[in-house]
């Protein structure tokens, strides 16, 4: 491999996507979403160079095996409930990458998981809510992949680990969820002090070697407090952070981000 393509290796990223459209309509107190929406808009000067595609796996979407999106428009699906009009107008035109996706799905297939092409699914919210701030022309071609219906968090790991060599590829891989994902916590001050702890477990977990990583991951439920920031059997939006560390190999995670949203503690990890 020459300087210029190890030079064009991207990091991976888990981010969180907020609460349905938060971004882009007003919310009280009017600041909930200002720092998240500012850490989003400010990823593309982390990174080493413009990806060439980006590669996400949000929590919106599961399905019985790994899924890839080929469409080459991708439609965008609407799937919050509830919220103002204009927020259903918003638009993202990104274009696919159909050869990206078969090439993701021969990635999968050598590691011995299976997986199929959908050229009829669009982009859910998980992708085009954080990446209208993240890259807001929509002018780098996205490419979604799916969670398993399973959560089986080795199985994605797994998946991460073998998707990995697409960074070397100018390809970003994003996974777009929520480090505390509790819906009755939201609000609540009774779980601050537990989504603090889960999160510093989390952070510590991310900070290790890629060995004990991985192995405290294929086992988060029995992190402390675990179970209040992630429902069991609906922890799908943590799901994403396996793919990510999969995907980072041996390179050093970190927090990049971390505040208090809604009485409960929320950060975003980088890796290389």
């Amino acid at each position: 491999m020459n300087n210029e393509a190890i030079s064009a290796t991207q990091p991976v990223l888990f981010i969180p996507h907020g609460a349905g459209p938060c971004f882009f309509m007003t919310w009280q107190p009017a600041d909930t979403w200002h720092q998240m929406a500012d850490f989003l808009k400010g990823i593309s000067t982390r990174l080493p160079q413009r990806p060439k595609a980006v590669l996400i796996i949000s929590a919106h979407w599961q399905t019985a095996e790994f899924s890839i999106t080929t469409s080459e428009q991708p439609e965008l699906i609407y799937d919050y409930y509830g919220f103002p009009e204009h927020t259903y107008q918003l638009t993202y035109p990104a274009a696919g990458e159909p050869v990206l996706a078969e090439h993701i799905g021969n990635l999968l297939t050598k590691a011995g998981l299976t997986n199929k092409q959908d050229a009829a699914r669009g982009f859910d919210h998980g992708v085009f809510i954080p990446l209208k701030l993240m890259f807001p022309n929509a002018d780098i071609p996205v490419v979604q992949l799916s969670l398993r219906h399973d959560l089986d968090p080795k199985a994605h790991l797994i998946a991460g680990k073998a998707i990995s060599s697409l960074r070397d590829e100018g390809v970003l891989i994003v996974g777009s969820g929520m480090s505390f994902h509790n819906m009755g916590g939201y609000g609540d001050s009774n779980f601050t002090a537990p989504s603090e702890s889960f999160d510093e477990w989390l952070t510590n977990t991310v900070e290790a070697d890629s060995d004990e990583r991985f192995a405290a991951l294929t086992h988060w439920a029995q992190a402390p407090h675990a179970l209040d920031a992630h429902l069991l059997g609906a922890e799908e939006h943590l799901l994403p952070l396996m793919v990510v560390v999969g995907a980072a190999g041996s390179d050093k995670g970190h927090k990049v981000y971390s505040e208090q949203v809604m009485k409960t503690q929320i950060s975003a990890f980088q890796f290389g």
